[in-house]
């Protein structure tokens, strides 16, 4: 069981500016979460979890992420569903979305980039394009970060 709260209070960096990108890894299965968190972790980055597409919505309004994997199949409130409302909620800043799932029919890409995904990825999962996708999407934090530190990139 995730606690939401606790989520909300551990990404809530006060009057200052978050030393490390957030992301929110939404997924209905402890384990893959666990991978997800492990991945983006090792990419320098905070990690907030939810198990189901009303907690994602709920934590992306509030804690306003840098990305969000979202995993397609979740209870209460499916992966595209709780796109479409984080994008109606969130219109000022766009917050990458990447969505995983295991549906590898043609037109499900489209769907998923129509209800406002930036990135497609099929399961099994390949580490390598996951790590592309989060440089591709937060290099310009992690660049800006480096600069603050006097970090050649």
């Amino acid at each position: 069981m995730i606690d939401v709260e606790q989520n909300l209070r551990a990404s809530d960096p006060g009057d200052h500016a978050r030393e490390r990108p957030l992301v929110l890894v939404t997924d209905d299965h402890e384990d893959t979460r666990l991978l997800f968190r492990t991945i983006v972790g090792f990419h320098g980055c905070s990690v907030i979890e939810a198990a189901d597409g009303e907690q994602a919505v709920l934590l992306a309004e509030n804690s306003r992420p840098d990305l969000i994997l979202m995993d397609s199949t979740l209870p209460r409130l499916d992966g595209l569903g709780a796109t479409r409302r984080i994008r109606a909620l969130i219109s000022k800043r766009r917050i990458p979305i990447v969505f995983i799932t295991g549906r590898a029919e043609p037109d499900f890409r489209d769907i998923a980039l129509d209800s406002g995904c930036d990135e497609f990825l099929l399961k099994p999962l390949n580490v390598d394009l996951l790590s592309s996708v989060l440089e591709r999407h937060l290099g310009k934090y992690q660049s800006a970060q480096n600069r603050m530190v006097g970090i050649e990139t």
